[in-house]
């Protein structure tokens, strides 16, 4: 990585790998989930997510590449972390909770990545791509707001 654009074209690929893995995992928490609400929160996610790995691949046409991702090693551990979470809470509120704070942590990676893409593409000249990324990074965000939305109305309460 030799200038912006090349650092533009690794998160890019960092972000892709990160949204397939996170595309796998949200069924499984979403069944996980003893709370209706949350099980729904992640089902919806999942399918936002589907819409993030779409404009990302639309990024990669912008950038005249073929989609692939590269090894993000961030959300291996972040995700890694949630599945203990869901293996060990041996009480479903405190499991809900839980699984609450690892997806906020996923979300808060996101936030965190996207932030960045979104005003390296900018800089670089590619308003095509920073839209395209800023409509993730706003879906991120009321993601997030969503799930604290939920662990502060009753789920953390549910879990004291």
């Amino acid at each position: 990585m030799n200038n912006l654009n090349d650092l533009f074209v690794h998160f890019v690929r960092d972000m892709y790998y990160a949204e397939k893995q996170i595309l796998k995992t949200l069924p499984k928490m979403a069944r996980k989930a003893d709370s209706e609400q949350l099980a729904a929160a992640f089902e919806s996610h999942r399918e936002e997510t589907e819409g993030h790995i779409e404009n990302l691949e639309k990024v990669f046409e912008i950038l005249d590449l073929k989609p692939r991702g590269v090894t993000c090693d961030a959300i291996l551990g972040i995700l890694e972390e949630g599945k203990e979470i869901m293996e060990e809470a041996g009480d479903k509120d405190t499991r809900d909770a839980g699984m609450i704070a690892a997806a906020q942590a996923v979300e808060h990676y996101e936030i965190n990545r996207y932030g960045t893409l979104v005003a390296w593409a900018k800089r670089l000249g590619m308003n095509d791509a920073a839209r395209l990324l800023q409509a993730n990074l706003d879906q991120e965000y009321a993601a997030d707001e969503k799930l604290s939305k939920l662990a502060e109305g009753s789920l953390n309460k549910q879990a004291a």
